[in-house]
């Protein structure tokens, strides 16, 4: 009876052996697993929140570790650590163990956004201004452009830069403040100081967008005094509190 018993122990040792090598492994991955999933939602946190910040309008986005790899065991609960977010397309984050000893390993993730932004309605010539009709919105993959813009109002009234097709996602490296102010035409010199307001005719010596600083001669002295523009062929004396009015 005794070889019978020594015989079946001596059967189990392989399976049993298998066994705990299955379960161990079966660990392995699910921590594996668990980094996997913590990174890629650290990923899509930093993504929503820098859509946030730019105003892009129902932001979506994919996420996926590209570098996956097994990481030892922690005894504490393991940091990610954003490392390099500027580009969706190729992030970098880091895994920190706070063991005493413990280890750090970096992961490339990559990601997608699209998003609801401004584009051109129809074709648009150089130096145009954006009406309402010149712009929609529309849904656009979005992961190389860091400067789309995320509503009508915000592109129109601006000009382009250059001439853009239909359909065309507009950035704000496209677009410029319109001018206000243009070199050598006459201007409006204003100053107010409560109720009071003063004016005086002038000649813009340079071009200028709204708040820009321009040189401007008053007609009346012949002095060049520096002015900021404040609407269309307006200006205030530079010391003066912005104006709240257009």
């Amino acid at each position: 009876m005794s070889e019978v018993r020594r015989a079946t122990s001596v059967l189990f040792l392989p399976l049993t052996a298998a066994a705990l090598i299955s379960i161990a492994g079966g660990n392995t991955n699910a921590a594996e697993i668990s980094i996997t999933a913590r990174l890629e939602q650290a990923a899509r946190e930093q993504l929503a929140r820098q859509a946030e910040t730019a105003g892009l309008a129902e932001a979506q986005f994919t996420v996926n570790v590209a570098t996956p790899r097994a990481a030892p065991p922690c005894a504490k609960p393991v940091e990610i650590e954003a490392v390099d977010t500027r580009t969706p397309a190729r992030m970098r984050f880091a895994v920190l163990c706070p063991d005493a000893g413990g280890w750090r390993y970096e992961y490339v993730l990559r990601g997608s956004v699209s998003a609801l932004v401004a584009v051109t309605a129809a074709p648009v010539a150089a130096g145009q201004m954006l009406t309402a009709q010149d712009v929609t919105l529309e849904r656009r993959d979005i992961t190389t452009l860091s400067d789309a813009i995320g509503s009508a109002e915000a592109a129109t009234g601006q000009a382009t830069r250059r001439s853009l097709r239909a359909g065309e996602v507009l950035r704000q490296a496209q677009l410029s403040a319109p001018l206000l102010v243009k070199r050598g035409e006459p201007v409006v010199m204003l100053a107010r100081f409560e109720a009071i307001e003063i004016s005086t005719a002038g000649e813009a010596l340079d071009a200028g967008a709204l708040n820009a600083l321009v040189r401007v001669r008053n007609l009346a002295n012949g002095r060049v005094v520096r002015m900021r523009v404040i609407g269309p062929g307006t200006v205030e004396p530079v010391e003066l509190p912005r104006s709240t009015q257009p």
